[in-house]
């Protein structure tokens, strides 16, 4: 059965606005939120848990597993600071958010993220280690980067993403 609704992937570093996009963007298109992160805790798709970077040793296979039937029907907004594992057949648009490396700071800071993994993150986001994962990884036609310093350009994203929403609806009348 062809899929009648686009898979979007919207990734970029820890902290740069993901869920709060994907929050506002399934609430206006009535596409379904999946945050890989609640996933993988819900789901157990992880291998354990890393004490040093409070973070969960995510199990991909388990994870694919887990979301591929989803991402098969369509109508679905992805989650998380990867986005190179998804098969490129499955997904219509890869929106990687950045944001000033001294904002990412801050937002990490106030979420106490212990030293090494602030810095992992903002030497990733400074040198542009998910931007170019995108671009390796999906058609140059299909990602596009997009600024979230403020709650401003976050309505603008997400205004704008919903009208690219209803126009690959209108493009693929029956599917893909």
């Amino acid at each position: 059965m062809p899929r009648t609704s686009p898979n979007i992937v919207i990734t970029g570093t820890p902290g740069v606005g993901k869920s709060s996009h994907c929050e506002l963007l399934a609430e206006s298109t009535g596409l379904r939120h999946l945050s890989v992160n609640q996933i993988v805790k819900d789901k157990s798709c992880h291998e354990g848990y890393d004490d040093e970077l409070k973070t969960w040793i995510v199990d991909e296979d388990k994870l694919l597993d887990e979301i591929e039937p989803q991402l098969e029907e369509g109508g679905n907004i992805i989650d998380w600071h990867v986005c190179e594992i998804f098969s490129e057949r499955l997904i219509d648009l890869v929106v990687v958010l950045r944001v000033d490396p001294q904002l990412l700071y801050d937002r990490l800071k106030a979420r106490n993220y212990p030293e090494k993994k602030l810095q992992e993150n903002l030497d990733s986001e400074i040198m542009l280690v998910i931007l170019e994962e995108a671009r390796e990884s999906y058609n140059e036609n299909i990602v596009i980067e997009l600024r979230s310093d403020n709650s401003e350009e976050i309505d603008s994203n997400v205004e704008r993403i919903a009208e690219w929403v209803n126009c690959w609806k209108s493009d693929h009348p029956d599917g893909v």
